[in-house]
C-alpha cells in the first residue's frame, strides 16, 4: 500500500508540483489548501507524512499540531517561504522533522520523501510476516523466509544471533507455523545449575536424588507433540551432549531413577549467541550434535543492521505500553534520528527496556527514547578491586589474581598467600610456572 502524503499550502502551483514528486517517490498525495480543509483530512485518513505551510487565510500549519493525534500519523515537516527565528524555535518545540525553506531544494525534499516512507513501511502490515516478528528491512528477509519455508516441515532449525536478537521470538513463530498439536517449551541451558540440567530436561522418578521428594515430568515430555527450544546450547555439558544427541536419534527419554523409557515425539529447536563452529572448535560443542540440531542454521542479525527496524520495534513497544496502561502516548518523531543511529549492543532487548523506561518517565504524551541512558557502566579495575569479562580463562584469572594481589601486598609472598588462602609454597609454584611460560613464550617468538 502507497504510503500517503498531506500536502497543506495554499500556493496551488507549489502544491502540484509537490504532489507530482511524492508521486513518483511512490507516494499518494493529498493537496489543501486550509487548515480546514486539513482538519477533515486527518481525521478521515492517516498520514505517513505531512507537509505543512506556515502562513495560511485561517491560521498557521503549526495550528494543526493541536488537533492532530499522534499515534495515528507519521511525520511532519515545515515547508515556508518566510522563515524567522520565532518559527523556527517553535518548530524545534513540536514533533517538526524537517524545516525546508521555499524554493526547495529538490533532494532534500526527496530524501524527506523517501526517510518517511522507510518508516512507514516498516509500520505497515508486513510486520506480521511471522507471528510476533517485527521486521521489514533488507537484513531480515533471508531468515523470515527460510522460517516460512521450513517451518511446517521435520527439519531440525539451529538459531544463531547475538543476545537479544529474537531467537525465541523466532522459535515461538517456528512452532506456530508448524502445525504441531503440542506445546512450545523453551529452556535455557545456561541458567540451570549443571547438576539440575538432566533433571530439568529428561525428568526424575521420586526418590531418585536427594531431595527428590516426587516425580518430575522434564521438558522433553512438557514439549511432547509440540517444539522444544534449547537456547544456549554450548553452555550443556559434554556428558549430556552425548545423551541428548541419543535422545535425538531415538525419540525417547529415561528420566532420571528410572528403568523405562518414554517416547517424546517432539521438535528440538537450538540456539546459541556463540559462533556454533567456533563452539566446535573450542570443545563446547560435540560436532555430531550441531550437524544433528542444523538441518537448516539461521543467523538472525543484529539490531545495528536492521535499517528501520528499531524504530517499527519502538512503536510497536509504544503500543503495547498503551495497551496495558491504557493511554495514549507515541514516540517523538525527534527520537528517529537517535534511535536509528545508536549501535544497540543490547540488540531488541535493550530497546524494549530503553522504550520503557522512557514511556514510564515521561509525564506527557510525547515520548522521547534516550539510547544508551541505564546502561550498566563498565567497572574500573583500582589498586585494590579487580575485574574480568565473561570469557575469561580459568589460567587467566588465576594469573591476573596473583600478580594483582602481589603487587598490592607489595611482593610479600607470605601476606599474599594469607590474603588468598593458599601456602607460600602454591605462590612459589605459581610464580615459577608463569617464569617457565613466559620464557617458552619468548623462545617461541625468537625463532619463528
Amino acid at each position: 500500500m502507497a504510503p500517503h502524503v498531506m500536502i497543506l499550502d495554499d500556493d496551488v502551483c507549489f502544491a502540484r508540483s509537490t504532489a507530482e514528486l511524492a508521486r513518483t517517490e511512490g507516494y499518494q498525495p493529498h493537496i489543501v489548501h486550509s487548515l480546514d480543509e486539513a482538519r477533515g483530512i486527518t481525521r478521515r485518513q492517516a498520514m505517513d507524512l505531512m507537509l505543512l505551510d506556515l502562513e495560511l487565510p485561517d491560521g498557521s500549519g503549526l495550528d494543526l499540531l493541536d488537533d492532530l493525534d499522534f499515534s495515528a500519523h507519521g511525520q511532519m515537516a515545515i515547508v515556508t517561504g518566510n522563515p524567522s527565528l520565532d518559527t523556527a524555535a517553535l518548530a524545534v518545540s513540536t514533533p517538526i522533522i524537517d524545516y525546508l525553506i521555499k524554493p526547495l531544494d529538490p533532494e532534500r525534499l526527496i530524501s524527506v520523501l523517501r526517510n518517511s516512507s522507510a518508516l512507514s513501511a516498516s509500520g505497515s502490515a508486513q510486520d506480521n510476516e511471522l507471528p510476533g516478528v517485527i521486521a521489514c528491512s533488507n537484513a531480515m528477509r533471508a531468515p523470515i523466509n527460510l522460517v516460512k519455508r521450513v517451518a511446517p516441515s521435520e527439519a531440525s532449525i539451529f538459531l544463531e544471533g547475538e543476545t537479544g536478537t529474537g531467537k525465541e521470538v523466532f522459535a515461538l513463530a517456528i512452532h506456530e507455523l508448524s502445525g504441531r498439536t503440542g506445546r512450545f517449551v523453551a529452556m535455557n541451558c545456561g541458567a540451570t545449575p549443571a547438576e539440575l540440567l538432566a533433571s530439568q530436561l529428561f525428568g526424575h522418578e521420586r526418590g531418585s536424588f536427594t531431595g527428590a521428594v516426587q516425580r518430575h515430568v522434564g521438558v522433553f515430555e512438557q514439549a511432547k507433540h509440540g517444539t522444544l527450544l534449547l537456547d544456549e546450547i554450548t553452555e550443556m555439558p559434554m556428558d549430556l551432549q552425548v545423551y541428548l544427541l541419543r535422545v535425538l536419534e531415538t525419540g525417547a527419554v529415561r528420566r532420571v531413577g528410572a528403568n523405562d523409557e518414554t517416547t517424546t515425539p517432539v521438535r528440538v529447536l537450538a540456539a546459541t549467541n556463540r559462533d556454533p563452529l567456533d563452539a566446535i572448535a573450542k570443545g563446547q560443542l560435540r560436532e555430531d550434535l550441531y550437524y544433528r540440531l542444523a538441518d537448516f542454521t539461521i543467523s538472525l542479525p543484529p539490531l545495528r543492521q536492521r535499517d528501520n527496524d528499531v524504530v517499527a520495534l519502538a512503536r510497536h513497544f509504544v503500543g503495547q505500553l498503551n495497551a496495558r496502561y491504557g493511554l495514549r502516548k507515541y514516540l517523538c518523531p525527534r527520537s528517529v534520528r537517535s534511535l536509528q543511529s545508536y549501535s544497540w549492543p543490547g540488540n531488541v532487548r535493550e530497546l524494549r527496556s530503553a522504550v520503557q523506561r522512557a514511556y514510564l518517565l515521561t509525564s506527557g504524551d510525547q515520548i522521547s527514547v534516550t539510547p544508551g541512558r541505564g546502561r550498566a557502566t563498565v567497572p574500573v579495575e583500582t589498586d585494590d578491586t579487580i575485574t574480568f569479562p565473561i570469557g575469561t580463562t580459568w589460567a587467566e584469572l588465576e594469573r591476573r589474581t596473583l600478580l594483582k594481589v602481589l603487587a598490592y601486598c607489595a611482593g610479600d609472598k607470605t601476606a599474599a598467600a594469607k590474603m588468598l588462602g593458599v601456602s607460600v609454597r602454591t605462590i612459589h609454584n605459581h610464580l615459577s610456572r608463569l617464569r617457565q611460560e613466559e620464557r617458552a613464550a619468548g623462545d617461541v617468538g625468537a625463532h619463528p
